[in-house]
């Protein structure tokens, strides 16, 4: 049984995840699940601002051959709860993405948010990237990566705002590991309604005879088959 998420703020919530959990799940499969955040009645008002919130960016996904359906990208300010969950899940996935550096002898991040939006400000990067995707029948996302300039973080998170069988069928998260010297491995992920899907925007560690070595992963939406699908996605650098 999924255990309702708590009436406590969005960062008490985030604060109380079972993180050594979460970690683990990445090293076993390279990415994470979160129990459910957010709330029913959260899910139904984020969902609604896709009609009615302040956006920078409106992009109809078949015009650029990206797949089926509509994404709107938050403009300054963010909407309250998103900017909230943008800074209370940065400093646990930095950790784990230092973590990953470190393994990889790459650069660190910042362990505040902030620092990672000043980085971006000096490479140029000022427009912010949290978004509302929504499908419909027939709605899918081609396989992608979501780097919008030099300085790039390497893990988002995305959660379903619709619920999944009632409000919507089909719609699985889709996520492809590109192994070197290897066939591609593809995770298909069904999420419940408010619990957040923590996964690399483009790289991860991993072990191989050598030592170890960066895959690559792409991600995009299987095809909506009924309904309507409406989903937040957080991504935490910014873009020219």
């Amino acid at each position: 049984m999924k255990r309702a998420p708590s009436k406590s703020s969005l960062a008490a919530r985030v604060a109380a995840l079972d993180w050594d959990a979460l970690r683990g799940q990445f090293d076993e499969r390279g990415f994470a699940v979160t129990e459910p955040l957010l709330t029913g009645a959260e899910c139904a008002a984020l969902s609604a601002l896709f009609d009615a919130g302040r956006f920078r960016s409106t992009i109809e996904m078949a015009r650029y051959r990206f797949g089926e359906g509509r994404y709107r990208y938050f403009d300054h300010p963010l909407p309250p709860e998103v900017a909230e969950l943008r800074t209370a899940l940065y400093p646990p996935l930095a950790r784990i993405a230092n973590a990953w550096s470190e393994l990889l002898g790459e650069d660190a991040f910042p362990l505040e948010h902030a620092a990672l939006l000043a980085r971006c400000r000096q490479a140029g990067q000022e427009r912010p990237t949290p978004l509302l995707l929504r499908y419909g029948p027939g709605g899918w996302n081609a396989l992608h990566q979501d780097l919008y300039g030099e300085i790039s973080f390497p893990l988002q998170a995305t959660a379903l705002l619709s619920e999944p069988g009632a409000d919507f069928d089909g719609g699985e998260i889709v996520l492809l590991e590109q192994r070197p010297r290897a066939q591609s491995r593809a995770h298909v992920v069904k999420p419940p309604r408010g619990a957040f899907v923590l996964f690399p925007s483009d790289r991860r560690p991993a072990r191989g005879a050598r030592g170890w070595h960066r895959v690559r992963l792409r991600h995009g939406v299987s095809t909506i088959t009924r309904g309507e699908r409406t989903t937040l996605g957080i991504i935490f650098h910014d873009a020219r």
